[in-house]
């Protein structure tokens, strides 16, 4: 069925600078991390990535290794831009990333110059693009130089196959040093996306937010519903369907008894905010302007359209922020502070 954009799509959602640069960015951005991949129709895909479109949502964030299997995210976007969205390339922001492991041998994750090059052109290819417009480090490589990962970046940028960079999950002393480092290169860091939540709180304590202040950077933060968990999904039971259920990066130790009794409390201050769960969650991170963008997953057309409507109320009183803080603590939920990107610099 042809796809004709709603007319009406900018009205409502709300857009803003990215860092010190030109750019703006939707408030709330889309995530093809998972629901993207073989395992899902795609005719599912299809609808997710319209109700986004129609409601404001003009970016579309993806990684090389995104799916299962990898790759696969990026093919189905790939379809919906040839099939859906033909003629809207210059509405969109499409963003990659690559940092993951992708290919066998040695040159197939991480930040060697040879495996983010070769990153980018075969996402390109997977998506049918001649450039994105941002493409991302996935993740500090610590045995890398990161001089060469930033020269990697740096050369994507001026060959034409991305218009901006970023980093993702780097801690604030490694953020200093690339941003840093891309400065002399002469080609900026636009963006940051790191993992932020009621329930992950790390950019707060590493200073991360502070360091992206000083330099003039954007934010995009991603699994702002901790993976489903800050939704009214897990109030009760664990649904069939959800991430718990099928593993794949959710483990089930995050499911306690202490973030039950958390997720409940924050629930009963969203009511009273005549909000959903995943709307306050999404309007918490996006609080006082310091994040860009939020950037949210979906598996069905339905949950864009609720966190959309976080966008109607994003103010909170003191007294609110102070009872969300009662609540709002660490959830063990950051399976990335394991590797070496938050590890190394510190």
């Amino acid at each position: 069925m042809y796809y004709n954009p709603n007319p009406d799509r900018y009205q409502k959602m709300e857009y803003r600078r990215c860092g010190h640069s030109g750019l703006k960015l939707p408030a709330i951005s889309l995530g093809l991390w998972h629901n993207f991949g073989d395992d899902k129709p795609h005719h599912i895909k299809q609808q997710i990535c319209r109700t986004a479109f129609d409601h404001g949502i003009t970016h579309f964030d993806l990684a090389n290794n995104y799916g299962p299997p990898p790759g696969s995210a990026e093919l189905a976007f790939g379809r919906i831009l040839k099939e859906d969205f033909a003629g809207l390339r210059d509405e969109l922001i499409i963003s990659s990333k690559a940092g993951y492991d992708m290919w066998p041998g040695p040159y197939g994750e991480w930040g060697s110059k040879k495996y983010l090059i070769a990153s980018c052109d075969q996402s390109l290819k997977r998506m049918g693009l001649e450039y994105v417009d941002i493409f991302y480090s996935h993740r500090f490589d610590p045995e890398t130089p990161l001089e060469e990962t930033m020269q990697a970046l740096d050369q994507i940028v001026r060959s034409g196959k991305a218009l901006y960079i970023g980093i993702s999950s780097y801690n604030s002393v490694r953020t200093k040093e690339a941003v840093s480092i891309l400065k002399e290169l002469g080609t900026p860091c636009l963006i940051h996306q790191p993992s932020y939540s009621m329930l992950n709180r790390w950019i707060e304590d590493d200073g991360l937010l502070d360091t992206l202040d000083e330099h003039g950077i954007g934010s995009i933060v991603f699994s702002p519903l901790a993976q489903g968990m800050l939704t009214t999904k897990y109030l009760n039971d664990i649904p069939e369907g959800s991430r718990a259920k099928e593993k794949k990066s959710f483990r089930p130790s995050f499911i306690n008894a202490d973030n039950l009794q958390k997720i409940k409390a924050l629930n009963t201050i969203a009511e009273r905010r005549g909000q959903t769960l995943a709307q306050m969650a999404i309007a918490w991170v996006l609080r006082k302007g310091r994040v860009t963008s939020a950037l949210i997953g979906a598996s069905k057309p339905e949950q864009v359209i609720d966190c959309v409507g976080a966008i109607a109320n994003l103010d909170f009183s003191d007294v609110e922020l102070e009872e969300i803080n009662r609540y709002a603590t660490d959830g063990g939920l950051n399976i990335w502070a394991k590797s070496a990107e938050l590890d190394a610099g510190t």
